[in-house]
């Protein structure tokens, strides 16, 4: 009897003992975000675990993954097994909700504040210490002899807002219209050098590998290769650009099967918090926070912004329009190839 008793506690004391290291196991937690989020998420995860950590004992296992934010989509769509998805552009988002059962909502953009946009950015121009081409706006780049780098707008999210920004500020000009906006937008990728798949890939191209004159750049990766280089390159802010908002959101079939919705749900509102929105700042993403904001007003100067919704009708619309098979940007690569 006494032997059985021991048994028993010695079985019962190695659960509670595995039960215990089982909750104390970190989870592991996948967001898959586009291609300049690198470092703003390497600097949020450590400042959110730590949160989580002391909020509700667990600790997390972050894992992130970063490309070209239709490339990134197209993974998720494809099996990656995101708990959450940052990605460059509603639409991007748009297509998992489109094409999975994945995302539960279609009406996903209300389920965090600002449409689940919990940073913008804009797009401005990266050029080398002097800016000897002497570019200073739009119909700059298309002068002879300057050279682009942009990314693929089929691949990466960054590029659609750079072709979008462009179409605007061209059909903003005195007598502009979509025709006019089109022949300067085929301008732009007859002058451009190299088209990489993201924005991380086409900065590298320019910085790194010194091709180019200009780069068409997120403001954050423009001010990121400022701080690392200051003696190499100079912002260029154009008249008139976009407002970009890079959105987020939570991948419910994963969450509900890895058991993360809590974490995920926590994880995105963090993004929202003071300490989410300095980190963002820091990283050179505008805060919605308009506190946070205000302290970082020399950075983050005001400039003319056009808003997808009132210039375009929205991403769907814009998407399958311009970007699409067959769409306008697949017929301005056919013009400039001599293929149409």
């Amino acid at each position: 009897m006494a032997i059985r008793f021991t048994t028993s506690l010695t079985a019962g004391l190695a659960a509670i003992l595995f039960s215990s290291s089982a909750l104390a196991a970190p989870i592991n937690f996948l967001n898959v975000s586009y291609d300049p989020t690198r470092e703003l998420y390497d600097d949020f995860n450590k400042s959110f675990g730590t949160y989580w950590q002391q909020k509700t004992g667990q600790e997390i296992n972050f894992r992130q993954s970063h490309g070209g934010s239709g490339k990134q989509a197209r993974s998720v769509i494809d099996g990656l097994e995101a708990d959450v998805v940052t990605l460059a552009l509603a639409s991007d988002i748009d297509a998992i909700v489109d094409n999975t059962s994945l995302i539960k909502n279609k009406n996903w953009q209300k389920q965090f504040p600002q449409n689940s946009t919990p940073y913008t950015s804009t797009i401005v121009f990266l050029v080398r210490k002097g800016n000897p081409k002497q570019i200073k706006d739009w119909g700059d780049i298309v002068k002879p002899g300057v050279e682009i780098i942009t990314p693929n707008p089929k691949t990466s999210g960054g590029a659609r807002w750079n072709y979008l920004a462009a179409w605007a500020w061209a059909k903003h000009q005195k007598g502009g219209n979509d025709t006019t906006a089109r022949e300067f937008v085929r301008q732009v990728y007859q002058h451009t050098k190299v088209l990489d798949s993201g924005a991380r890939g086409a900065t590298t191209t320019f910085v790194e590998r010194g091709i180019g004159d200009v780069l068409l750049a997120w403001e954050n990766e423009a001010y990121l290769a400022i701080r690392e280089q200051p003696d190499k390159f100079e912002i260029i802010t154009p008249s008139l650009s976009i407002l970009a908002e890079p959105p987020v959101a939570i991948v419910d079939k994963n969450v509900d099967k890895h058991g993360t919705r809590n974490l995920a749900t926590g994880y995105l509102n963090y993004l929202y918090s003071p300490a989410g929105q300095e980190i963002a700042a820091k990283n050179f993403y505008r805060p919605r926070n308009a506190q946070v904001l205000a302290k970082y007003k020399n950075v983050f100067r005001p400039l003319k912004l056009i808003t997808i919704d009132k210039e375009f009708g929205g991403w769907r619309k814009t998407q399958k329009a311009h970007f699409d098979n067959n769409g306008v940007f697949d017929q301005i690569v056919a013009q400039n190839s001599g293929k149409q």
